[in-house]
């Protein structure tokens, strides 16, 4: 177990270094800081003072060892758009994003899985051909034409919900979380409905179809002929092994929640990391993009490796192999 989560480590720290050196890149590539700052009618001294400031006349690995060393601390420097720490922006918008990237997968996990268990369970009935034109519809609209279907809807035709804005919040700390007050939670069931059905019709169809293979396999028939119950074949057995498959799915997916929340933070106004990295590549601040880029990538490591100890945790197969290989 151990030289299995070292080796994952080691994996993970080849990923951020790769992606840290394109994040490096985008400093060198997309456009010049100096002229961002100083602007095009700068002296030729000013532009060298600034440049020897931010280290751009170093020679090019010694720019990348300083860009490694500042990022592991949580240092991007200043944006260049607002000329505030990077750190701090990423710190106001961290826990918008956060709270509406867990909402949205919780629903679409809880949501997936009980539909997708009930029309495998009920493949005839009328509700589960519905479920099944319904998860037709969310993998086929693109999420911005939802968030404004949904806008349509429930903000101007019958004025439930709003259409924008994250609503009323409350500071602990340095996290404010909206909830805990009644027009944030009204604010959150929007856009987390819009970011979540995608996945949520994912989950439901892979459940489907994993769930339907598993009830035709001989250790489910001889189950049954022990004279197991329903519900402790479908859920003590059947679904057990279905959940392998979804755990994988279900980890990307998250990471693909916080990553491509940008769609739905846009079309909401949800401020959060998103729409700050939206305003940064309208502007080019290189520094925002650069943090949200590596920031992203640490979610994926992260999630990567806690899916890969749950593999580990819920198909005993893997522990009897490691077990065998280590014998």
């Amino acid at each position: 177990m151990l030289a299995f989560i070292l080796r994952r480590l080691a994996q993970a720290v080849l990923v951020m270094l790769a992606v840290g050196l394109i994040a490096f890149a985008l400093f060198r590539f997309v456009g010049d800081p100096v002229v961002f700052m100083l602007g095009q009618d700068a002296t030729p001294e000013d532009r060298a003072r600034i440049a020897s400031m931010l280290g751009l006349d170093q020679p090019f690995y010694v720019q990348y060892a300083r860009f490694l060393a500042n990022a592991v601390q949580g240092e991007f420097g200043l944006s260049l758009r607002q000329v505030r720490p990077v750190s701090t922006l990423i710190l106001e918008r961290l826990p918008a994003t956060l709270e509406l990237s867990l909402c949205a997968a919780l629903l679409a996990l809880v949501a997936g899985i009980a539909m997708g268990v009930y029309t495998a369970l009920r493949r005839d009935s009328w509700l589960s051909q519905a479920l099944l034109a319904l998860s037709l519809v969310g993998v086929s609209l693109p999420t911005f034409l939802i968030g404004i279907l949904l806008i349509l809807v429930f903000s101007v035709l019958l004025g439930w919900l709003p259409s924008f804005g994250r609503g009323d919040t409350v500071q602990i700390g340095w996290w404010s979380t909206g909830l805990l007050t009644a027009s944030g939670l009204k604010a959150l069931i929007l856009p987390s409905i819009t970011l979540g059905l995608f996945q949520m019709t994912l989950i439901q169809r892979l459940v489907r179809s994993e769930m339907l293979e598993v009830l035709r396999t001989d250790y489910i028939k001889f189950a049954r002929a022990r004279g197991l119950t329903d519900r402790a074949v479908h859920f003590g057995h059947a679904l057990r092994n279905t959940l392998v498959p979804v755990i994988t799915i279900t980890g990307l997916q998250l990471g693909s929640i916080i990553a491509f929340a940008i769609i739905t933070e846009t079309v909401f106004q949800w401020p959060g990391m998103g729409l700050l990295f939206i305003q940064a590549v309208t502007f080019a601040d290189v520094p925002v993009m650069a943090a949200y880029l590596c920031l992203i990538a640490l979610f994926f490591v992260v999630i990567n490796l806690v899916v890969d100890l749950l593999y580990y945790a819920v198909d005993p197969r893997l522990r009897i192999e490691r077990a065998a290989a280590a014998h």
